[in-house]
């Protein structure tokens, strides 16, 4: 559905050239919800926008349904952007309209009528889940109802795409979790792609099948969600994901020297990952039995992405150290993800 093919946008100025993208290369498929995370300056923006050229890139080719939007004249883009919608963090209604109105408005010159127009937005509404605010100024709504009038607008024009730059960055967790869920149900409902651009991986984990990681204006990683929570390549993308687990708190326990990391003669503090249907194996008690060696939780972390179960365990080994090594190993043939953090 979206190909870049070697996309570079640069801004120049009087006395300075800033280049906000660099030589980015993705593909999205139909009906696949993509993420494309970075910090602030790292160029997610500058990037969504040029999937429907708002921002013209530099150079590259962009590629949408197999029509390069480059190569288009002026009324031949505007028909082909008319597959694609955009929502934006700061929602961008109408203030002087009603919702009702403010989702109109893109269908006003198409050409439909009075009736087609009405049965639209309702279904529309519907759909959103506030068919109860037509009559509403955006000024009476919450954040969380405003992003749904927006929602509603970008679909008016039945869409294959719907781009949404940091379009919950302004919403408190709860109303976040709301509306990722509402973009979820648009893409079933309707199959159509979304790009989302953020700077919270848990938005990531909640919606997206796949994500782009950006940083200085490259994209240093890309894979599956699965892939990129279990098995982070980038320091970049290891620091997002961090941020949505306790087990980067192990770092600062071991340097304040607390007392819930302190080993005694032949113990070992690890860390194990795990995934999938190993997260059913009573992997502490098997240990224990087989190898002679307990094994004490510290803390851990187990939650659900994709429908996949991903679990992390800090835990203390205590017995010989051969017996370890075995149980190291043993771990280790069942894919489990093992790293030791120190020995006493």
């Amino acid at each position: 559905m979206i190909q870049l093919i070697d996309v570079s946008k640069t801004f120049t100025s009087d006395d300075a050239a800033v280049d906000a993208v660099k030589n980015v290369s993705l593909t999205i498929q139909q009906s696949e919800i993509f993420g494309v995370i970075g910090y602030s300056g790292a160029g997610k923006s500058t990037l969504v926008r040029c999937i429907n050229l708002l921002e013209r890139p530099t150079k590259g080719k962009v590629l949408i349904d197999g029509v390069d939007l480059l190569q288009l004249k002026e009324k031949e883009l505007r028909l082909n952007r008319q597959k694609i919608g955009m929502i934006f963090q700061q929602f961008n209604l109408l203030g002087s309209r009603i919702v009702f109105e403010n989702v109109a408005f893109p269908l006003r010159y198409r050409g439909m009528s009075k009736k087609k127009i009405n049965e639209k937005v309702m279904s529309l509404l519907e759909l959103v889940g506030i068919a109860d605010k037509t009559k509403a100024y955006p000024l009476q709504l919450s954040g969380g109802q405003k992003q749904r009038v927006a929602i509603a607008r970008a679909l008016a024009s039945d869409p294959s795409i719907l781009l949404c730059d940091e379009a919950t960055s302004a919403l408190d967790p709860q109303t976040t979790k709301s509306i990722l869920k509402l973009l979820k149900d648009v893409n079933r409902k309707l199959g159509i792609t979304i790009v989302i651009i953020t700077h919270e991986m848990s938005v990531i984990k909640e919606i997206c099948h796949r994500v782009a990681v950006m940083e200085d204006g490259y994209v240093v990683e890309l894979d599956d969600v699965i892939s990129i929570f279990s098995n982070p390549q980038a320091q970049i993308t290891k620091d997002f994901i961090s941020t949505t687990s306790n087990l980067s708190r192990i770092d600062e326990l071991i340097q304040e020297k607390s007392d819930i990391v302190q080993l005694k003669e032949g113990q070992s503090l690890c860390r194990l990952d795990f995934y999938g249907s190993d997260t059913k194996e009573p992997i502490i008690s098997h240990i224990s039995k087989r190898y002679n060696v307990s094994a004490s939780i510290i803390f851990g972390n187990v939650e659900v992405i994709s429908e996949t179960v991903l679990g992390s365990l800090i835990v203390i080994l205590s017995g010989l150290k051969e017996d370890q090594e075995s149980v190291l190993q043993h771990l280790k043939s069942k894919q489990i993800r093992v790293e030791v953090i120190k020995h006493a």
